[in-house]
């Protein structure tokens, strides 16, 4: 296991080696995605008693960080 971010860890024995909360079987993907659609924050920690509000934070900020990271580069055309 190790831990990528706040609160995100990755184990490849949990949920296949996605980044997860706290290694619980909740991913960072699941999260975003619920964020995404529109999905308030706290209907997330009522559906998930487990999630705290610190862990959506810490998926956000690793969402933002891997974006960071990102390399866009242009291509030719034509």
């Amino acid at each position: 296991m190790s831990k990528i971010a706040d609160r995100i860890e990755v184990d490849p024995n949990v949920m296949g080696g996605k980044p997860t909360i706290r290694g619980l079987r909740i991913s960072a993907e699941q999260i975003l995605k619920a964020l995404a659609a529109g999905t308030p924050r706290q209907e997330l920690l009522e559906e998930y008693p487990e999630l705290e509000p610190e862990d959506i934070l810490a998926t956000l900020a690793y969402a933002a960080e891997l974006i960071s990271e990102e390399k866009v580069l242009p291509i030719k055309v034509g």
